[in-house]
């Protein structure tokens, strides 16, 4: 992985933490045990530090960075959804930010969580635990269920377990020609799939 000393401090990865070989890690990072770090994640350690704690995952196109004397913290079991910014904030225990949301400077996300996509949550914004936030500026919309918690813990643990899959079978290789007879699909570890099925609406 691109992997960069800045000013004498060397970014740390777990053993058990995977980071795909295109993630950038610069300076003042942290990444911890069960750790999944997706293709293309950038986390900027120039300024302040940045800390993925254990069993949390930032996923593809994601940016960290902070402020001097400040730390960007992704809590335990964290679930960053692709394209999102985090910035100078704290993203609590068990929380999920959706796809493409911004979480800006001084924030605190509570923990059990759910930050929607596409949304602006502003500097220094505070929230309870299990509080359902949306919008740009991001508002608190409601209290987050039994069922909310059960579906992000079920995408939490899809990512947990990709961490040993991409570990043990990605490799690079050159793309074949065509598709071979009788090709597999993938599945996942949980039931998530069902799960969304259920909750997509008929279209007939």
């Amino acid at each position: 992985m691109p992997c960069y000393s800045f000013e004498g401090l060397t970014p740390v990865v777990h053993p058990s933490a995977y980071v795909h070989p295109t993630a950038v890690l610069i300076g003042d990072v942290i990444i911890g045990p069960g750790v999944y770090v997706a293709p293309l994640a950038s986390l900027r350690g120039d300024f302040g530090r940045l800390i993925l704690e254990e069993g949390s995952n930032l996923q593809d196109h994601c940016m960290m960075h902070g402020y001097s004397d400040a730390e960007t913290i992704v809590r335990r079991n964290g679930h960053i959804g692709h394209g999102a910014i985090i910035h100078g904030c704290e993203i609590g225990e068990n929380t999920l930010v959706g796809m493409n949301a911004v979480v800006m400077d001084g924030a605190v996300i509570g923990p059990d969580s759910i930050v929607a996509a596409m949304s602006f949550v502003k500097i220094g914004f505070q929230s309870q635990p299990r509080q359902l936030l949306a919008g740009s500026p991001a508002r608190v919309v409601r209290a987050i269920t039994d069922e909310d918690l059960r579906w992000k813990g079920l995408a939490t643990q899809e990512y947990q377990a990709l961490v040993g899959r991409s570990a043990g079978s990605m490799i690079e290789t050159p793309p074949l020609r065509e598709i071979e007879p009788d090709r597999p699909r993938l599945s996942g570890v949980t039931d998530l799939g069902a799960v969304r099925r259920a909750q997509t609406p008929s279209s007939t």
